[in-house]
């Protein structure tokens, strides 16, 4: 059973950065791509960051050239860099793992094939 946790975040001033990280439990095979998804109020669940299993990292326009994620070498945690901060960046951060490609589901906000989510991590960005 595929278990993730976030941890990292916080309340930041605009322009400043946080890194989240996601531990990952449960993966023993290359079955799965990550990602990471946030969500505010009243808006639908939308992807961030997209690894899939091809090595490709796939970034939404909104955060491309600010944040950036990675994966230690044994794929047991995932990171996201977020630099640059803006207050529209204040979310519910999620990190997600699914046995189909990721960067797809995360363009056609297709959640349902996501297997497993994390319990989330609130960024709050304000001055």
């Amino acid at each position: 059973q595929v278990s993730l946790v976030e941890s990292g975040g916080g309340s930041v001033q605009p322009g400043g950065s946080l890194r989240l990280a996601c531990v990952v439990s449960g993966v023993t095979d290359n079955r799965f791509s990550m990602g990471w998804f946030r969500q505010t109020p009243g808006k639908d669940r939308e992807g961030v960051a997209a690894f899939d299993r091809d090595g490709s990292t796939n970034y939404a326009s909104s955060v491309k050239g600010r944040f950036t994620g990675s994966q230690d070498k044994n794929k047991s945690i995932l990171y996201l860099q977020m630099n640059n901060l803006k207050s529209e960046d204040t979310s519910m951060n999620y990190c997600a793992a699914s046995e189909m490609v990721m960067s797809a589901i995360q363009d056609i906000g297709l959640l349902a094939a996501v297997k497993a989510w994390g319990q989330g991590t609130l960024v709050t960005v304000s001055s």
